[in-house]
């Protein structure tokens, strides 16, 4: 490993257990696990009158909570909290203002996913449902629509008019309202009209997030219009960021709903930049367009029950590496030692060869409660071995179906009523394919480039092929974590193909390593993707765990910051009370966790 590389770790120094005991999966014989190589027990000591047992702290709430990767974004949800709002009326707000605010992620013209909790009410049970309002191909999808001369995969055309599928936002949004709002939803779409006909003004992080975005802009006047003065020069730090054209499509979708975006003007004006610019979207193919409605995929880890995304989302994905995870003493092994990193990596590496299985309907159906089993993962944990990393000549294709019974933002809600709301959405790529249709403000998404346009040898693509009407597929998976039945952790992430390992750690974070949930977004992370993939580190790992790594055969490299958390917990305390412990993850500026009180 080169001196380079390693240098990378000394950033923090977090402390890392360098020996662990030794391990074997859950219901295996083995001798009894050797002690801890380093002390666990505190005392009183730290430098304080008051000891605080680890660095990083919740914001507390009381009254309900919104977090989100933007701080003006999340004010307008904690208001409609205040108002009187429920978790889906806030959610809704939320999710409006982050496409003025924060429009290389937040938006109308890309999709999601969402997870809704609704407490029992006035008579009414508690539900819990899971709203798919991914994009969708078009019905004149073809095998070869963006493939170059060659048949290869042309990413001009995925970053053009052709690479949009069937936006889903305003879609799911209003699916979610008609179902549990209370408030009005011209009320809930209000604020962002507002945000978008005044102005906001730009952080530093927006100013140079829009600025590095000409290259890819350039072809796009409409674009270029928007987020570029008249003379091609970027808006700087502190200026007003007015978007007009936005506040109008967005008055339409607060007058008339879905309809004020896949029927009329703002149809007729998406058609005709999709005819200008050569892509395939039908005035059909936007009225036709639907939110799907499921219950969540149910898992459970360490007999915390959890609530999934279902597929295309990826929480299968996270569900079977949680209980591959299950097989192994986590805790007793240590956070951040080099035999927890290997195991996290080695589940999330068997986890991530099954993704192939997941895929979207018509023409293909994810085997889900299998993936999702936990005798599935039994079976995948035997795979494992203490001293040495699998690879692709060891990592055998696994069988679920016995079992049967890049830049996206996400942000979580819960209020008094013990609703919660976990949202992550996206335009595929920052800024999604970098067009805009004129006369609308509205970015679309490059999410069509999801699907699989090249073939692989060897390797069934079935399930992600581009067929008309594919729900396209993503690694998003927002999530809710329950105690007692009752919302405990609302969370998700963005960062694309490093969502999946980013979710599986926050949650041992918390359920294995006892961390708070601002602690548990803020340690450094791992990624670990195909079987031949290196693991990736974050700075703040020892330089020391590099070659304890590479002796069980792994692959080392060093890495930006994965993800951006977006977490709430809710703790109820033994006197009845209640307080939102909320987390926003530092790695991305400008976010901002807020109570109601």
């Amino acid at each position: 490993m080169s001196a380079s590389v390693s240098k990378r770790f000394l950033a923090l120094g977090l402390a890392v257990a360098l020996a662990a005991p030794a391990f074997t999966p859950a219901g295996a014989q083995s001798a009894a696990p050797a002690a801890p190589a380093t002390v666990t027990t505190r005392g009183p000591s730290g430098g304080d009158i008051v000891g605080y047992g680890q660095i990083h702290h919740p914001e507390i709430g009381r009254g309900g909570m919104v977090v989100s990767q933007n701080e003006i974004a999340t004010r307008v949800g904690v208001q409609i909290l205040r108002e009187g709002g429920n978790a889906v009326d806030a959610a809704v707000a939320t999710g409006f203002a982050l496409a003025v605010t924060l429009p290389r992620a937040g938006n109308v013209g890309g999709g999601g996913y969402m997870v809704v909790h609704m407490a029992a009410q006035g008579g009414k049970p508690a539900e819990t449902i899971a709203i798919d309002y991914y994009g969708q191909a078009p019905a004149a999808t073809t095998p070869d629509l963006l493939l170059d001369d060659k048949g290869k995969f042309d990413s001009a055309k995925g970053m053009s008019m052709k690479g949009v599928s069937i936006p889903g936002t305003v879609m799911g949004l209003w699916e979610a309202h008609r179902r549990y709002g209370k408030l009005k939803w011209s009320k809930l779409v209000a604020p962002a009209i507002d945000l978008a006909r005044k102005g906001v003004p730009l952080s530093d992080d927006e100013a140079e997030a829009h600025a590095d975005q000409k290259k890819l802009m350039s072809d796009d006047a409409a674009a270029m219009a928007i987020f570029f003065r008249r003379d091609g020069t970027p808006w700087q730090a502190g200026d007003t960021f007015r978007q007009t054209d936005l506040a109008w499509t967005l008055t339409q979708i607060a007058r008339k709903g879905p309809d004020g975006f896949y029927k009329g003007p703002v149809a007729d004006r998406i058609v005709a930049g999709m005819k200008a610019g050569g892509g395939i979207i039908t005035h059909e193919d936007l009225a036709n367009y639907r939110a799907i409605i499921t219950p969540p995929i149910w898992s459970s880890y360490r007999g915390n029950r959890i609530a999934y995304m279902p597929p295309t989302a990826s929480g299968v994905t996270v569900a079977e590496a949680m209980n591959i995870l299950e097989r192994f003493p986590i805790k007793e092994m240590q956070w951040g030692s080099a035999d927890t990193l290997h195991i996290v990596a080695e589940a999330v590496k068997i986890a991530s060869s099954d993704r192939r299985f997941v895929g979207g309907l018509p023409d293909w159906r994810t085997p889900s409660s299998g993936l999702a089993s936990k005798a599935y993962a039994a079976e995948r944990a035997k795979l494992i071995r203490k001293d040495k990393a699998l690879d692709a000549t060891k990592l055998p294709d696994g069988n679920p179906y016995p079992y049967e019974s890049k830049d996206t933002t996400h942000y979580s809600v819960a209020d008094q009523w013990g609703n919660a709301v976990a949202n992550t959405y996206t335009l595929s790529a920052s800024y999604g394919a970098h067009v805009v249709a004129p006369g609308t403000g509205v970015l679309l998404n490059n999410s069509l480039g999801n699907l699989a346009w090249t073939k692989r040898e060897g390797v069934d693509q079935h399930a992600t092929a581009p067929v008309p009407g594919k729900r396209v597929g993503s690694t998003i998976t927002p999530l809710i974590v329950f105690k007692e039945d009752k919302p405990w952790i609302i969370s998700g992430t963005p960062g694309g193909g490093y969502i999946i390992a980013t979710m599986v750690q926050l949650l041992s974070n918390v359920i294995d390593h006892d961390l708070n949930i601002a602690e548990a977004a803020q340690r450094p992370r791992i990624n670990q993707g195909w079987a031949d993939a290196p693991i990736e580190l974050e700075t703040g790992f020892s330089p020391d765990l590099i070659p304890l790594l590479e002796k069980k055969g792994h692959k080392v490299k060093g890495s930006n910051t994965m993800g951006s958390i977006q977490s709430i917990m809710v703790e109820r305390r033994p006197d009845g009370s209640v307080r939102f412990l909320g987390a926003a993850d530092t790695r991305r500026p400008d976010a901002l966790a807020e109570g109601v009180k």
